[in-house]
């Protein structure tokens, strides 16, 4: 047993044929008051743990912990960018919606909880570790075939060599060695270090060619890996092909076609254009705005601009001194019934779609506006204000400011493809409503509930 090297010793490892020796072995030993004890089978042993005296880990607490600061991560983030350094209403929503913030936090959790666990087990392992002394023991290798092996480590309390030998002996031990220190070369072989440099220098080639490729032009196309259908045999119109039967790149619309919407096919519905009127005025115009909203999908604006002249209701909108002469005969009126129900959805609408920009009031200060002055942003335009002159109902029909929401106006984008037709009047339903707001007189308010407005002031 004794060293005969002079090696320092790390433990000492014992050699059982069964797994009964090894369980009755590792009790004794942990009666014996040895605590850094470990057992190698070739297999799970059921029991082991217990034999060992080996505690619970402390793993689970460390994944416990690792998601629930991946959870306060997600939603400090989710505040802090939504709610306190771009305030910004998504859908409708309040600025800290815990509900709409749940997928986040819980990706974040899932991912520190993963990290926790996988660091965790490192950090409990001691790991990694290049080399391990029990493999200083040419017979250790049996304990991936059918042998089984018991250490204690020379660095228990407890531990004392000659009284751990005969102890493991007298349990039934096949054989009995100390773990002695590994003193094979630990100088890591130059040419190692050769291939590190060399493979990191061939990393870097990537990244470089990458950043050269970000900062020049080249008349070459972009090397693609997946071509998707950037090179598809794309036509232009009047072009012949032999995709199709007639040899026509332009396909006539299908017989028949009708248009599918919820809101029915009203043509003026649907342009806010008095179709009848414009018929008499210029028959060809209405025949091809008609031909535009019959052809266009349900889910897509009728591009009553094309039919109406956009310049006008631009100018109009900026409030400019020489207007085009605008002879659309619009929609004066609101084709719904005015209602509590359809005000309630205009405010609804507005303020998921408006608001952002225009402002909750209508005056053109929302959230983006105020973003874009406290940024400075040198490219932005103010929205219009909603609450100007030429653009109550007395000057701006219903229709004209139907159209506007539908087509867009400037840089704002139109909103026909996101809005149904019925929607879209409802919110110029409430825009009436809200300019009626900013201007009402008492007469204006019914007789009944004057009092009420009185002492509400």
């Amino acid at each position: 047993m004794s060293d005969s090297n002079n090696q320092s010793t790390h433990g000492m490892m014992a050699e059982f044929d069964s797994v009964d020796s090894l369980l009755a072995a590792a009790r004794r030993i942990r009666d014996a008051g040895y605590t850094k004890i470990d057992a190698y089978t070739p297999f799970a042993v059921h029991g082991i743990d217990d034999a060992l005296g080996i505690k619970p880990t402390k793993l689970p607490w460390i994944t416990l912990t690792g998601g629930v600061i991946g959870a306060l991560t997600a939603l400090a983030m989710q505040i802090w960018m939504n709610s306190i350094n771009y305030p910004y209403i998504i859908s409708g929503k309040p600025y800290i919606s815990l509900p709409a913030f749940i997928p986040v936090a819980f990706e974040l959790t899932i991912l520190f909880a993963s990290f926790g666990s996988f660091f965790g087990m490192l950090a409990l392992n001691r790991l990694p570790r290049f080399s391990n002394p029990v493999f200083t023991n040419p017979r250790f290798d049996l304990a991936t075939d059918d042998k089984f092996f018991l250490y204690v480590d020379a660095k228990d309390a407890r531990y004392d060599g000659e009284g751990v030998a005969r102890l493991l002996g007298d349990s039934g031990a096949a054989s009995v060695d100390p773990v002695v220190e590994d003193e094979t070369p630990t100088e890591v072989p130059k040419i190692f270090f050769t291939l590190a440099g060399v493979l990191a220098m061939v990393a870097i080639i990537p990244v470089l060619v990458v950043a050269m490729m970000r900062v020049t032009t080249s008349s070459q196309p972009r090397f693609h890996v997946f071509y998707d259908m950037d090179f598809s045999p794309a036509k232009d119109a009047q072009q012949v092909t032999t995709l199709f039967a007639d040899g026509r790149v332009m396909r006539p619309d299908v017989p028949g076609t009708v248009i599918r919407s919820e809101d029915g096919f009203d043509i003026d519905f649907q342009t806010g254009v008095d179709m009848e009127a414009l018929a008499a005025m210029d028959p060809a115009r209405a025949e091809h705005l008609v031909r535009l909203v019959a052809q266009a999908p349900a889910d897509e604006a009728a591009p009553a601009d094309e039919a109406a002249g956009d310049q006008v209701a631009d100018a109009q909108a900026a409030g400019g001194a020489s207007e085009p002469v605008d002879n659309t005969p619009w929609l004066q009126d609101n084709p719904l019934e005015v209602d509590a129900e359809l005000l309630a959805t205009g405010q609804e609408k507005f303020n998921i779609y408006c608001a952002v920009c225009h402002g909750v009031s209508g005056r053109g200060t929302g959230l983006v506006h105020l973003r874009a002055q406290r940024i400075q942003s040198p490219t932005w335009v103010q929205p219009s204000s909603l609450h100007q002159d030429i653009l109550y109902a007395n000057n701006y029909a219903d229709g004209k400011l139907f159209s506007v929401i539908t087509n867009g106006i400037r840089k704002m984008p139109g909103y026909g493809a996101q809005i149904s037709a019925s929607d879209r009047w409802a919110i110029v339903a409430y825009v009436r409503a809200l300019q009626l707001s900013q201007n009402a007189e008492e007469s204006d308010v019914p007789a009944g509930q004057r009092a009420a407005v009185a002492q509400a002031e």
